[in-house]
This record gives structure tokens, C-alpha cells and sequence, in this order.
């Protein structure tokens, strides 16, 4: 029961990126959304909600190396999963 409470809960800081040390395959397998300053985000690639944050793709640019540049955009930060409302 105790695993099922610890993957129900988000952690303070996730990513997308496979490279990052916030990354989580098996949550991200899961349908996770962020809500930042109210809003619904469908383009966060990082969120850390103990500094209020998340990094968001800067549209189709990328960096020297091929990666999306992104911005980080500060205020409050709401992660939750979608399939409970």
C-alpha cells in the first residue's frame, strides 16, 4: 500500500528530458498535467514547484547541439495527474 501512496504523489521536480537527473520514466508513462498560474500548460519540459517554475520550449529553435531552447517562466506551479479529477 505504501508504493501505491508513494506513485500517487508527484515529486517536487520532474522533467521530460531522459538526460536530467528529475527524470522519471514511470511516471511520465502516466498522464501528468501542469497548471501555472491557473492556466493549463501543454508544453512544460521541466517544473519545480518548491522554487515555483517550469521551463517551457521556446517554439521551433534549438540549440547548437539539436535540443528545443527553452525559457523558464517562475510563479506558482500545480502538477497533478489528469486521471483523477
Amino acid at each position: 500500500m505504501a508504493k501505491e501512496r508513494a506513485a500517487d504523489t508527484l515529486p517536487d521536480r520532474l522533467s521530460n528530458d531522459p538526460k536530467s537527473p528529475y527524470y522519471n520514466e514511470g511516471l511520465l508513462q502516466r498522464d501528468i498535467g501542469v497548471r501555472f498560474k491557473g492556466m493549463e500548460k501543454t508544453n512544460v519540459v521541466e517544473y519545480c514547484v518548491s522554487e515555483g517554475w517550469i521551463r517551457v520550449e521556446a517554439g521551433k529553435t534549438k540549440d547548437r547541439y539539436g535540443n528545443p531552447l527553452t525559457i523558464k517562466l517562475t510563479g506558482p506551479v500545480e502538477p497533478y495527474f489528469k486521471d483523477e479529477k
